[in-house]
């Protein structure tokens, strides 16, 4: 039976990989984006809403899938005004989750990050892990936390302190072993394929960190 998928954040780099995948998947009849901007695609599995993200709860009668997936994320640098941060890193994925609970989608994966804890004392991963709490007291079924490193890939938008990271991470990388592993920068098309896998196979729900997702990766 072909599925229908849901994507909150398909313009941006793993949202965007993700939507290129799932159009080519033959799994997936209808790909469903909820977004402020178009994704600029003319494809006939695309059904496209342009929306207020904020106000997700004006629009829960079309949210109706097999599975959604939560890509949606910003930085310090991008969203220096704490209030907008929480509305996006935080806010957002909550609501979703209600509504995919309320709608009785069983199937729920969002990207958070590693270090997210709702006890720390960094503004960043202390809304992560308020975040990944709220999410988890949906009870949906299926839900997957995926708790990656810092994202490699090729954005649209240039930031310079993340380049920066990404370089030193690349150099990084080969020393981080043993229990630091989960450390190591990951590929956002590595994220993409473990979040395809893991909406198409048996997996435990919860938590992800980014050792993990780069194993499931490996195998896909």
């Amino acid at each position: 039976m072909a599925k229908t998928a849901i994507i909150i954040g398909a313009t941006g780099l793993t949202g965007s990989l993700l939507l290129q995948r799932l159009l080519d998947d033959d799994r997936y009849q209808t790909i469903k984006l909820f977004s402020r901007n178009s994704c600029n695609i003319n494809h006939s599995k695309i059904e496209e809403h342009l929306i207020d993200l904020f106000e997700l709860e004006k629009h829960q009668d079309l949210f109706n899938a097999d599975e959604v997936f939560c890509c949606i994320g910003t930085t310090k640098a991008k969203t220096p005004d704490e209030s907008t941060y929480l509305k996006i890193d935080y806010e957002i994925p909550v609501n979703l989750a209600r509504i995919c609970a309320k709608n009785r989608i069983d199937t729920f994966v969002v990207i958070s990050a590693l270090g997210a804890n709702k006890k720390s004392k960094l503004f960043y991963n202390r809304t992560k892990g308020r975040m990944e709490e709220d999410v988890l007291r949906q009870k949906i079924k299926n839900t997957y936390i995926l708790q990656p490193s810092l994202i490699t890939g090729n954005r649209s938008e240039i930031r310079f302190a993340e380049k920066v990271a990404k370089i030193f991470m690349a150099v990084l990388n080969p020393f981080l072993i043993g229990n630091l592993k989960k450390y190591q920068s990951i590929h956002a098309k590595n994220i993409v394929n473990t979040m395809i896998w893991l909406v198409n196979n048996d997996y435990k729900s919860g938590r992800i960190p980014s050792n993990e997702i780069q194993k499931i990766s490996d195998k896909v």
